[in-house]
């Protein structure tokens, strides 16, 4: 018997090695090479041709020519577009529509996903009906709302109308479920009050999540366009979004004599600036990112 154990033991240990340097499938890392560079060509091509003269974005689209690379695309955009008022108001609404979403969804969800109270389902089915009902459904109702709130070409009327996330406290919702009542058991046991329990047990627990919920919170913010176009329609108030979807007249009615040329070239420019932040908090949060969407996903 020991005879066979002993011999057992080399052959689990040789199965563990060929197991681990085991050759991976090349045709998978191929195909998903292709998919990456197919979805990247045409950021990279934007990024690369607003290094270009605008003629040759026209002339030659598909050409680059190191010697010929200028930054007159982004100057002519930086004195023709107000795109640091647009990244101002933007900053402004990401910090506190995010810190207030990124707060109060967790809080929400904790008190769906740990507590039994009356119309408990109710009101969470009500909040996921709402996940089903398209923006533009809304847009007319919140704009009345907010004109007789005073709150037209506001920052309130930019941050606080979704503010708390229906997706996101139904997100957290389920990260939370799958906490350990035995953990908040052992803190109210010590004493430890309600908010205390949700601040210094839940919120360290999930911090995985919360990073994902963050990267998702910040693109969304980011991003939007109809809402902000609609309720914040003065240029003091514009987001970026709104600035750049105004580039092209802005660009035309500050330099007399401009071209499609001239348009496309600060457009480009505008559009790769707009691009860094992005970019910046995915590279930064991206394994806190992935490592939330698994917490989320998987219930165990």
């Amino acid at each position: 018997m020991a005879a066979l154990t002993a011999s057992a033991e080399p052959a689990t240990g040789a199965g563990h090695r060929r197991q681990r340097h085991a050759p991976r499938p090349v045709g998978s890392h191929v195909f998903l090479l292709l998919l990456a560079l197919a979805f990247l060509a045409p950021v990279l091509w934007a990024v690369l041709s607003a290094f270009k003269p605008a003629r040759e974005i026209i002339g030659s689209p598909l050409s680059l020519d190191p010697a010929h690379l200028t930054l007159s695309n982004f100057t002519g955009m930086l004195a023709d577009v107000p795109i640091g008022r647009g990244f101002a108001n933007t900053l402004v609404v990401l910090a506190v529509k995010g810190s207030l979403t990124l707060f109060f969804a967790p809080l929400a969800a904790y008190g769906f996903a740990k507590y039994a109270f009356p119309l408990k389902n109710l009101l969470f089915g009500t909040v996921l009906i709402t996940l089903m009902l398209p923006t533009i459904v809304l847009i007319i109702p919140l704009l009345l709302e907010m004109k007789q709130l005073g709150w037209v070409n506001t920052y309130q009327a930019l941050i606080l109308p979704g503010a708390v996330d229906a997706f996101a406290i139904f997100w957290m919702r389920q990260v939370i479920a799958v906490v350990p009542d035995e953990l908040l058991d052992a803190a109210r046991v010590d004493g430890c009050g309600e908010f205390g329990i949700f601040w210094r047990i839940v919120v360290p627990v999930i911090r995985p999540s919360i990073a994902g919920l963050a990267v998702l919170t910040v693109m969304n913010i980011y991003n939007d366009f109809v809402w902000p176009v609609v309720v914040a329609s003065s240029q003091r108030m514009a987001t970026l979004q709104v600035v750049l979807s105004t580039l092209a007249q802005n660009i035309t009615g500050n330099r007399i004599g401009a071209d499609y040329a001239t348009v496309t070239g600060e457009l480009l420019a505008a559009s790769s600036v707009a691009l860094v932040p992005l970019l910046i908090v995915f590279i930064v949060l991206q394994r806190h990112f992935i490592n939330g969407i698994i917490a989320g996903s998987v219930k165990g």
